[in-house]
């Protein structure tokens, strides 16, 4: 092992400057150890000048290799390989200015890379060694060439296993004990600092023929480089903490616990050894980052942030790059932030989770996982401390106090733009609320030029594109395009509408204000059914209520929900709720009694699993805090659990003529021309039909006047009579009387 002698008395001991300077030292015991070892091959006698010039390196070479300037510009006097070897003290007296010199350094405060890869990784003075003789190719190209004669190979470039034994050992029981610090499990190659080279370079599977390279990051760190592995690309970053509890919605009360309870967990020696891991999850905009960073503040540490969907989307295989990432916080030393982790429970072997925790386990003592799903990740943190945290989704009052305060922030003072409508309206988290601000500044920005601020319909506007579902092939976003005036219902019924959108309207004030909601764990929302043939008016109806509302409505499309296939259609109904609840949107089943039908009696597995979907069903609707309508033909065909939990049961009747005769004249627009021979209340007397069925007489009668060019006449109008009746497969001959459907 390289001796650690005491340097010369006389000597002035200097304190390194920088890292550079100790590895420049470092240097130059190497090109002792080359020497010593170059002298002892040649056995004491000069080897001749090989005829192959390129293929082999040549004593002489190396000889003037040797005798090249050390990076600090000093040179060797001009001593031979055999002339150093009779001056065995020179070894020793570098090594002990090496040691001396760090002593010095440690008093400076100065930071020496060697020295805290060394106390952090736990590495001994012969591992420190291995990572200097690694380390010389990448900082003089001469190294390729010694190392490449001294393993008597001009294709080996780098050293191999047996030579840094060569180099670094005295005895051959050095050598043999040495031998462990290559296991794979020792710190070297367990924290990736050396690796071998790969075995297509070098067939041979003894140990001590092997390569060695050293790990292009802890290069960088010894050399100083910026921090950061590019292996990581974009997926990982360094930030500098810094208060943001502004957004969070957890109790104040809760935050100072935890911010206490971190700081007596590293403050407490006795605690320290342990390492903390703590899960923050709930929805996108509740504070999570902000406490992460507030925490990190109050530690003095700063923070590695990744995004695991990313990292795992990226070119390393995802336990190599976990393993790097992990590496990286504790080189900083920073506390270690992995986002998207809701990630890993879409792993189901679960091995991607294991390798993270695995990472995790050796390399950081503080990390942080945010997700918006509760995590248990059983088993995989036997060592370090657990700690997982809920972040509530804010109630309408507290939602009502977020958008005050961040209105305040804006610049609107006097609030001019009505919170409680906004809080009620749309579910969304204190960090939505500012980006729809910032979206709703620019769409102001966009629509005036003259600098007036921000309208109330700038921000309605904001939020809704901010809080709309993505729900992909499973729904339709529905515009409404039509009003309480385009509807033709009885006064109940109408009534009843009325009474669904004051119930939306004023729930903030109900449900949060006035203390129902302590008083309600679920059914917050509205479950409303729509009932009666088809074409008397549903889906217009659910549309005049979200254009009332001013929400989106989506059109649940059944056959891309219901599912053969087992856990399917939860997975769906789970994504279509929890993507509409933000935005508070109105969904609506159409034809719901293909999914809502009578549970049937259980004869087979497939009627008990559709039993469980039913279920389920029920389950999310009763969760669900906007308004979910189910419109259905047949309310015969609804199974009663779900009828009892309605909270509005709507009837749509079939018109009777007076209904008949206004749905005739709202349906056709003002400006399409009409016959002086049309009559509308002979139509609605004797053209017994829905309101669906009407609007598509009239839609047709038009294209057939058109193509006449022409006024729509009664005969236009007949003739599409004629046509929808042979649609619905009954026969039309004139105005004859018909039973009523």
């Amino acid at each position: 092992m390289p001796g650690t002698a005491g340097t010369d008395p006389a000597e002035e001991i200097v304190s390194y400057a920088d890292g550079l300077e100790q590895i420049t030292d470092e240097l130059r015991r190497l090109d002792l150890l080359i020497r010593s070892r170059v002298h002892s091959m040649r056995g004491g006698g000069e080897r001749g000048q090989a005829p192959f010039n390129g293929l082999v390196i040549s004593d002489g070479e190396v000889d003037e290799l040797l005798l090249r300037p050390s990076l600090d510009g000093s040179d060797h006097s001009g001593r031979s390989p055999r002339q150093e070897a009779g001056r065995p003290t020179e070894l020793e007296r570098i090594a002990g200015t090496i040691a001396a010199r760090r002593a010095a350094t440690r008093l400076t405060g100065v930071a020496l890379p060697l020295l805290r890869l060394s106390q952090l990784f736990r590495l001994t003075p012969f591992e420190e060694q291995c990572l200097i003789v690694a380390l010389a190719p990448e900082l003089d190209g001469k190294y390729e060439r010694l190392y490449a004669y001294l393993n008597d190979d001009v294709t080996r470039r780098l050293p191999i296993a047996g030579l840094v034994l060569d180099l670094l050992c005295a005895t051959p029981r050095e050598r043999i004990e040495a031998r462990r610090f290559f296991d794979p499990r020792a710190p070297l190659l367990r924290y990736r600092l050396i690796r071998f080279a790969d075995p297509s370079d070098n067939p041979s599977p003894a140990l001590l023929s092997r390569p060695l390279g050293i790990d292009e990051r802890i290069a960088g760190f010894l050399l100083g480089a910026p921090p950061g592995d590019p292996r990581l690309g974009r997926a990982a970053s360094l930030e500098q903490p810094g208060e943001g509890l502004d957004l969070l919605t957890l109790p104040a009360g809760e935050v100072e616990r935890l911010r206490r309870f971190a700081a007596d967990h590293f403050r407490d020696s006795a605690r320290r050894g342990r390492n903390l891991v703590l899960h923050f999850h709930g929805p996108p905009g509740v504070g999570k980052k902000g406490l992460v960073s507030a925490l990190c503040a109050d530690l003095g540490t700063t923070l590695v942030t990744a995004d695991l969907r990313r990292l795992a989307d990226g070119p390393l295989p995802f336990e190599e790059a976990a393993m790097l990432l992990c590496r990286e916080a504790a080189l900083h030393p920073a506390a270690l932030c992995l986002e998207q982790c809701d990630f890993l429970l879409e792993d189901e072997g679960g091995e991607r989770a294991r390798c993270l925790a695995e990472a995790v386990a050796t390399f950081s003592r503080l990390t942080f996982f945010l997700g918006s799903k509760p995590w248990r990740p059983d088993g995989l943190f036997k060592d370090e401390l657990f700690v997982s945290i809920p972040f509530p989704v804010p109630g309408d009052a507290d939602r009502k106090g977020f958008w005050e305060k961040e209105l305040e922030r804006a610049g609107d003072p006097a609030h001019s733009i009505d919170v409680e409508m906004l809080a009620g309206a749309f579910r969304l988290t204190p960090g939505q609320m500012r980006h729809a601000l910032t979206d709703a500044a620019d769409r102001a920005r966009v629509r005036s030029a003259k600098g007036e601020g921000i309208s109330a319909d700038d921000l309605l506007a904001a939020c809704r594109s901010l809080s709309a579902p993505r729900l992909g092939g499973l729904a339709r976003a529905v515009r409404p395009s039509f009003g309480w005036n385009d509807l033709v219902l009885p006064a109940d019924q109408r009534g009843q509408l009325e009474e669904i959108c004051a119930r939306a309207r004023h729930r903030h004030l109900v449900i949060g204000s006035w203390g129902f909601g302590r008083k309600l764990s679920y059914g917050t929302g509205q479950n409303v059914l729509f009932s009666g043939p088809s074409g008397t008016g549903k889906t217009m109806a659910a549309q005049v209520v979200a254009s009332e509302l001013g929400l989106d409505l989506f059109r649940i499309d059944l056959s891309q929900v219901v599912s053969k296939y087992i856990g399917e259609t939860e997975k769906n109904l789970d994504r279509i709720f929890t993507a509409a609840a933000a935005g508070n949107a109105i969904l609506f089943f159409d034809e719901a009694d293909a999914l809502f039908g009578k549970r049937s009696e259980v004869k087979d597995a497939h009627d008990r699993y559709a039993n469980i979907e039913i279920g389920y069903l029920l389950q999310k609707m009763e969760e669900y805090e906007g308004i979910a309508i189910l419109a259905t033909n047949l309310r015969a065909n609804m199974d009663e659990a779900f009828v009892r939990r309605m909270q509005a049961i709507v009837e749509f009747p079939f018109p009777d003529e007076a209904q008949r005769r206004r749905i005739w004249e709202v349906v056709i627009p003002d400006r399409v021309p009409l016959g002086d021979d049309v009559d509308f209340g002979l139509l609605a007397r004797e053209v017994r039909l829905a309101g669906g069925n009407i609007r598509n007489i009239a839609l047709a009668a038009a294209f057939f006047a058109a193509a006449d060019g022409e006024t729509v006449t009664m005969g236009h109008l007949m003739r599409a009579v004629r046509r929808e009746y042979q649609k619905l497969g009954r026969t039309w001959d004139g105005m004859e009387r018909g039973d009523e459907p």
